[in-house]
């Protein structure tokens, strides 16, 4: 017992990491899905990106602390040059009208002195030839991960290296999930896939060839229109206008592979060892993957080979209040390992954040009570309990928008043939949209965790407009005299809904005619808003408007085949922005991306001229007052015909420990672990004050059973005075 209670002293006992990490300067984060793929071609999920995006590196990066999202270079020495031409080869300016551009020349050129990770494919003999080409299958006998080999090289990035990566998107054994996307602007890709395809039947030795080495040099094949100008330089030229290309330019589909890796993780016996780059991804960035366990930890280890790249010194306004600017020109990254493990529930993932384990932590629907209050207005703000712990709430919109959409192709919600059908059926999406209260919706169901959506654009996203500017006349008015900026919106009466509904032809939910009732359909999948809360709560708004409300739920693909076909009345859907563009979000309303005439993301089938005009002339502007004045005026006829009922922006609350500096939120943002600092000696401190070991049930252990063992050993030492005394008397007797 003694033992026990000294090793209790100094140390917690529910530590999980390895004694050798105590002290050291490491990030602690889980994560809850196994990453599927890393290889940058492949990979396109969250659960990705938080171990790709600090491993390599795109040419372009998003700036990590200003919002509206700006873009900045990465590798990239500046800027990338664009330059606009017409059918005859004249070049445009920047602000010509998109249909007068015939292609567009991307040129970037990389900075020098930047270096590869330490990696066994670079690793060279005394006489300059690769040291692990040609390896046996017995060479691979103890190799299980790429720490097994025993040494590794570098080489300076080059254009080649991004050139290489673009010819992998074409790769038919690869499959990447923006191969179609690209080839549109890059038809050169598409004639890349049927040369390589070809070249992979010969090598596999089909047409009656021999087999022939299993790494395919992509080097070999040309791709039209992207081409290596110098060591640095590198040249892009899209079919037609698409300004949006930039921001591709920041994702890792985009960032470079080195041929020698490739051809590293081609050799027989490598794919059986999870030996590839699917696995273990090379990159240039402050990060390197140097283990690889996806059912139990993931740790990312400082480059050694990492340039000196500076914190940020400026920011929007409030940063500089809150500490964000405190590491100015420093150099980063700051923390020297990030560790990673898998929480496949909720529970232990929000103990082990209290116990100071786990640096940063979610707020979900398990733990929302505990870590936030509301207030009587709907504001969110931190319990008691975190508060006195010193941990931070941090929150942000998400660059999404969730929504329930009117097929206007249906003759009820869309309207007919004439202006007069159409113009009541305009009023009856209008009545619906007030009726249905999505403060109401986001309070309920959400927990607060979301801002109702005034159009298809969120905070953050150039074009949105806050305040006054940014609200929705159909839906809201202004309220003067409250909120900090002197008023704020707030949702139209139920009355002015009923009178809408009226002058739509359905007085107290009937029709002016012939008396029948208005039913609307509801068309969703059982686990979106056809669970019985949900739809309960969707019935009784449509209840208290005077409208019967029906839901048909459907499995997923029958749903799906509903709406492709033009069948559903009222669906729900959302949308998580690819990049952060209005382009991005508004072409989900284009008439030419019409889902049942195009096959396009356009489900409501909306179309108006007007709003298809402008945003072709939209979509290819650089942002400044011309395309914001568009903006509003496109958002204008969405807020007044109403084919949307705008729902609700997701919110994302999170919690960090007060020994975290540098966090901030920002979905768009996801090479974030270089930016982040952390006090070790606070958190060591606190994890020693949260998980001292509870003793006192210990000794009232033992003394309990001390308690219970104390009688018996009395009787017995009693007996056995009893029993050895006679026998002493006697032979004390004997002896007189």
């Amino acid at each position: 017992m003694a033992a026990v209670f000294l090793g209790g002293c100094g140390s917690a006992w529910n530590d999980p990491y390895p004694a050798r990490e105590r002290g050291a300067n490491i990030l602690y984060t889980a994560f809850t899905e196994r990453p599927k793929h890393l290889d940058p071609v492949q990979s396109y999920s969250e659960d990705e990106a938080s171990f790709l995006y600090q491993i390599v590196e795109p040419p372009l990066q998003y700036h990590y602390l200003k919002r509206p999202y700006v873009l900045e270079p990465a590798t990239a020495d500046g800027m990338p040059a664009l330059r606009r031409y017409d059918r005859s080869g004249r070049e445009l300016a920047a602000g010509a009208d998109a249909a007068a551009v015939a292609r567009t020349v991307v040129e970037v050129r990389i900075r020098s002195g930047i270096l590869y990770q330490p990696h066994p494919a670079f690793a060279v003999r005394e006489d300059g030839r690769p040291r692990y080409l040609d390896l046996e299958p017995g060479d691979l006998r103890a190799v299980r991960g790429l720490g097994d080999f025993a040494a590794t090289g570098t080489r300076a990035l080059e254009a080649g290296d991004y050139v290489y990566q673009i010819k992998r998107l074409a790769d038919p054994r690869l499959h990447s999930p923006i191969f179609e996307l690209m080839a549109e602007y890059l038809p050169g890709l598409k004639t890349l896939q049927a040369e390589l395809a070809a070249a992979l039947r010969l090598q596999e030795g089909g047409d009656g060839a021999e087999p022939a080495s299993p790494w395919l040099d992509l080097r070999r094949f040309e791709l039209p229109g992207v081409e290596v100008v110098d060591r640095r330089t590198y040249r892009i030229t899209l079919q037609g206008a698409y300004p949006q290309f930039l921001y591709w330019l920041s994702m890792p589909f985009f960032s470079p592979v080195p041929p020698e890796a490739d051809r590293f993780f081609s050799q027989p016996g490598m794919a059986e060892r999870n030996l590839t780059l699917d696995w273990w991804p090379i990159g240039t960035g402050p990060y390197m993957l140097v283990e690889n366990n996806p059912n139990a930890r993931m740790v990312l280890a400082r480059n050694p080979n990492y340039r000196t790249d500076p914190y940020p010194c400026e920011g929007e306004p409030g940063d500089a209040e809150g500490g964000l600017l405190a590491d100015c020109g420093k150099a980063m990254p700051f923390v020297d390992r990030v560790v990673f493990s898998r929480e496949r529930e909720g529970i232990p993932y929000w103990n082990k954040f209290l116990q100071g384990y786990y640096d940063a932590s979610g707020v979900s629907s398990d733990n929302f009570d505990q870590a936030v209050t509301l207030t009587s207005q709907g504001e969110v703000s931190l319990s008691e309990e975190m508060e006195a712990r010193g941990i931070r709430l941090l929150t942000s919109v998400s660059p999404s928008i969730f929504y329930l959409g009117f097929n206007m192709l249906d003759p009820l919600v869309g309207g007919g043939a004439s202006n007069a059908d159409r113009e009541k059926a305009r009023k009856l999406r209008q009545a619906i949209s007030i009726a249905l209260d999505m403060e109401e919706f986001v309070s309920i169901f959400l927990n607060g965790r979301g801002l109702p959506a005034m159009s298809p654009l969120p905070p953050g996203i150039f074009g949105a407009r806050a305040g006054r500017a940014g609200m929705n006349p159909t839906v809201y008015e202004w309220r003067d005299g409250e909120g900090a900026d002197g008023g704020r919106p707030q949702r139209r009466s139920l009355e002015v809904a009923r009178r809408l509904l009226a002058e739509a032809g359905w007085p107290n939910g009937r029709h002016a005619q012939s008396g029948e009732p208005l039913v609307i359909h509801l068309d969703t999948t059982p686990g979106g808003l056809g669970d019985k809360a949900r739809s309960d709560w969707l019935a009784k708004q449509f209840r208290e408007l005077g409208v019967q409300f029906v839901v048909r739920p459907t499995d997923f693909n029958r749903f799906q085949d509903k709406v492709r076909q033009g069948n559903a009345q009222l669906f729900f859907f959302g949308w998580n922005a690819d990049y952060p563009d209005p382009e991005n979000l508004l072409f989900l309303l284009h008439g030419p991306q019409g889902k049942v005439r195009f096959n396009g993301q356009n489900a409501a089938n909306y179309e108006n001229p007007e709003y298809d005009a402008l945003f072709e002339r939209m979509k290819a502007m650089p942002d400044g007052p011309a395309r914001q004045r568009i903006i509003e005026r496109m958002v204008a006829l969405l807020q007044h015909d109403a084919p949307w009922v705008f729902g609700f922006h997701p919110m994302s609350y999170s919690l960090q420990h007060g020994w975290v500096e540098n966090r901030k939120p920002g979905a768009m943002v996801r090479n974030t672990m270089k930016y982040q600092r952390i006090d070790v000696e606070r958190r060591a401190a606190a994890r020693a004050q949260w998980n001292r070991p509870v003793l006192w049930p210990l000794a009232l252990l033992v003394l309990l059973l001390a308690a219970l063992v104390a009688p018996a050993l009395i009787h017995w030492r009693r007996r056995e005075a009893a029993t050895a005394a006679p026998a002493g008397a006697g032979e004390g007797g004997g002896g007189r």
